[in-house]
Order: C-alpha cells, then sequence, then structure tokens
C-alpha cells in the first residue's frame, strides 16, 4: 500500500462538478492499493499518519500530529495511479494496482481504522470515480510511505 500525504490548508474532492468533500487544515491522503496488502499494512500506515509529527508547535518547529491540531480534519482519496510501474518505456502500467474487487473493501478499511485512531470522521472521494481534487499544500509537506517499504522517521 503506497500513500502520499499533503499537510494542507484546505483540500477538496468534487465529482462531475458537484462537491463530494472538503477539509479546512490538516492532511490529504492519496491511497494506492496492491494485491498483497493486509490489514497489518493498513494498521501500520494509519498508525504512521496520526503519530507523524508534522505540525508547526508554538515555536514554528514541525512537532505535533495531527491529533494535537484543534479544527483539522483528514481527506482520503483512492489513486490507483499510485502503483503505476515507470520501468519500462513511456506508457505507465498499471499491472500492481488491485482490482475494485479486492481494493474497495481494503480501502474502507483504511478509512475506518483512520476515523478510529484520529477519533474523528474521514472525509472521502469516491473509489473509482473521476475526481477533481483540489488542495492548497501548507508547506509544502509532501511525505510518501509505502508499507512493503518501511522506512522509520
Amino acid at each position: 500500500m503506497r500513500i502520499v500525504i499533503q499537510r494542507v490548508k484546505e483540500a477538496s474532492v468534487a465529482i462531475g462538478g458537484n462537491l463530494k468533500s472538503e477539509i479546512g487544515k490538516g492532511l490529504m491522503i492519496l491511497v494506492g492499493i496492491c494485491d498483497e496488502d493486509t490489514d497489518e499494512d493498513i494498521d501500520y500506515l494509519c498508525r504512521k499518519v496520526v503519530q507523524m509529527r508534522i505540525f508547526d508547535d508554538e515555536n514554528g518547529v514541525m512537532n505535533l500530529p495531527i491529533t494535537d491540531v484543534s479544527d483539522s480534519g483528514i481527506l482520503v482519496v483512492s489513486q490507483f495511479t499510485l502503483m503505476a510501474s515507470t520501468k519500462k518505456g513511456n506508457r505507465p502500467s498499471y499491472i500492481h494496482a488491485s482490482r475494485p474487487e479486492f481494493a474497495v473493501p481494503m480501502y474502507e478499511k483504511f478509512v475506518l481504522k483512520l476515523k478510529e485512531l484520529f477519533g474523528k470522521e474521514i472525509q472521502t472521494g469516491e473509489f473509482g470515480a473521476d475526481m477533481q481534487v483540489a488542495l492548497i499544500n501548507d508547506g509544502p509537506v509532501t511525505i510518501i510511505m509505502d508499507s512493503h517499504r518501511r522506512e522509520s522517521f
């Protein structure tokens, strides 16, 4: 499972010109799922997300997790293109991206686990929809994580 975490001042998702979800300050998370992903991958990434100290403290130092930031939100959007392979040629291959019958339940589990750990509702896009995502990246702070290539912070 791969995720892209972006600290944002605001973010939103529209589908067919209609607003689906929006948040103010917080995290915009793009999620890519492969067939090898398990509940352990979900647990690992969700715990990292809520514990990651990437918000400024009173001294302007990135020292706070999202759980310590009042009025913060999280917006999660599925994105199969995160699983792209660019090893050969100029057209990315998406053979590593899971089919919807596996990916949808995993995506839903990811959102539920994140909600449990964050303690607030999680805003989402719509799996498989043609979405227009807008955001104002704060910092910019953008972090990429792959649960199969774990690195410590």
